[in-house]
């Protein structure tokens, strides 16, 4: 299976939890992860797009499919703790 496959076989994998709660970790480098909880709000193409609650106001994440195949992402959806992608220190 080719990597363009996987990262079609991720995309639709989210597509099936658009509109649900989930937990995302994402690797900023240098040992830094940030760990957020929102709303898988929509998946396009390229990339998806989760709904977080910040301290103020809701604001808006977008990461690739390739992301998640690299490790640089994970996400966990709430409902049935399903993970996807795998973060790696």
């Amino acid at each position: 299976m080719g990597d363009n496959n996987i990262l079609k076989q991720i995309k639709s994998d989210l597509d099936s939890f658009v509109g649900q709660e989930v937990k995302l970790k994402a690797n900023q480098g240098r040992r830094k992860i940030i760990e957020r909880q929102g709303v898988l709000e929509s998946t396009y193409p390229k990339v998806f797009v989760v709904k977080v609650e910040g301290n103020q106001t809701p604001r808006r994440m977008s990461y690739s499919y390739a992301d998640v195949l690299t490790e640089t992402v994970e996400i966990e959806i709430k409902k049935n703790q399903m993970k996807i992608g795998c973060i790696t220190v």
